[in-house]
């Protein structure tokens, strides 16, 4: 598994390459110390990086700060010398919280509940992180998100639909709990795959598979019914009935 360190003191950034490798599953790719060498490196990268470790504390600034210029389908392990921005890291892709000074332990209980996260791993070969600019068209098969302390992993087959509420995007898997996740609509739009999620209207994102029934609604609008409970009617907007129809009718 691919590993990127953003670290900008280069003993502390060396000595946690060599701690994060003692572990055979885990390579270290990459080692960056500022923000804006970061958010370049990810922005053709992204995709090939598997769990980064990140300074809170940079000499350019917050590393935050990359969160705002990228949308980040990573999972993060921060570590700093500061425990007050544990909160903000959870918001921000992470999964655990290790303070300065570290000790090897630490990080490999980290690396072992980002595996728990990610369950087993059908490789043991870790390929070395092809920088070129090739890609091919993906999507996301899980995102991360956090309940109280705990961080869970929900699987894309499980969500039926994505909601903005008070300016949150929340999931709503098929069970009918409920998660926040901290990023724009546009960015889960981006990687869901278009055959079985359609954005019904600016707040809402659907599984093709959570649709039930429709009927007529206001407005030339249409009504949609649900396979899960939803608080609020779930309607079509006008100008997307037409391509609606088209998309849930296809195979």
């Amino acid at each position: 598994m691919n590993i990127l360190i953003v670290e900008d003191e280069h003993y502390t950034a060396q000595l946690l390459k060599e701690v994060i490798e003692q572990d055979t599953d885990f390579l270290v790719v990459k080692m960056l110390a500022s923000i804006e060498e970061t958010v370049h490196f990810l922005r053709k990268n992204g995709s090939k990086i598997d769990l980064i470790f990140l300074d809170i504390e940079l000499a350019d600034g917050h590393s935050f700060e990359i969160f705002k210029h990228i949308d980040l389908a990573v999972p993060v392990i921060f570590c700093t010398a500061y425990d007050e921005f544990a909160l903000k890291a959870i918001k921000n892709n992470g999964i655990d919280y290790i303070l300065k000074p570290f000790k090897d332990k630490t990080i490999h209980q980290a690396l072992a509940k980002y595996k728990k996260l990610i369950g087993t791993i059908e490789n043991k070969i870790v390929h070395q992180l092809d920088l070129s600019n090739k890609r091919s068209t993906s999507y996301q098969d899980r995102f991360l998100t956090q309940h109280r302390e705990k961080s869970i992993v929900i699987e894309i087959k499980d969500i039926a639909l994505f909601s903005i509420e008070y300016e949150t995007v929340f999931v709503y898997t098929n069970d009918g709990k409920k998660y926040p996740l901290y990023k724009k609509m546009d960015y889960f739009e981006s990687v869901c795959n278009p055959k079985y999620f359609y954005r019904i209207n600016r707040q809402m994102l659907v599984h093709k598979k959570a649709i039930t029934s429709f009927e007529p609604f206001s407005n030339r609008k249409i009504l949609l019914n649900l396979r899960i409970p939803f608080s609020t009617k779930v309607i079509v907007s006008r100008l997307k009935v037409g391509t609606f129809k088209k998309w849930l009718g296809k195979n």
